[in-house]
């Protein structure tokens, strides 16, 4: 269902029925790892997929650095110039 570099990918799924009665799959919520990583602060134009590649040399491991931090929409981590969000060593 989901490629191997996601953050999806081997979860376990749920059936759960939405507001119109159709039975639908979802993956189950997952525990978040407390993660070590450098405080780093965001400039313009920062892009996670590009701060991955820097870091992971692979830009689809941005969820790594989204994980790590509290924002529920991962866009808004780098929406802010000079702000400061935690991006993971591994």
């Amino acid at each position: 269902m989901f490629l191997k570099n996601s953050r999806y990918y081997n979860l376990p799924t749920v059936t759960a029925t939405d507001a119109l009665g159709h039975a639908v799959q979802a993956v189950m919520l997952r525990r978040l790892p407390v993660t070590d990583g450098e405080d780093t602060e965001i400039r313009d134009h920062d892009q996670l997929d590009v701060m991955s590649h820097r870091r992971y040399k692979d830009g689809t491991r941005y969820w790594h650095i989204a994980d790590a931090n509290s924002e529920l929409e991962a866009n808004e981590l780098v929406r802010t110039t000079g702000r400061r969000i935690n991006v993971p060593v591994k």
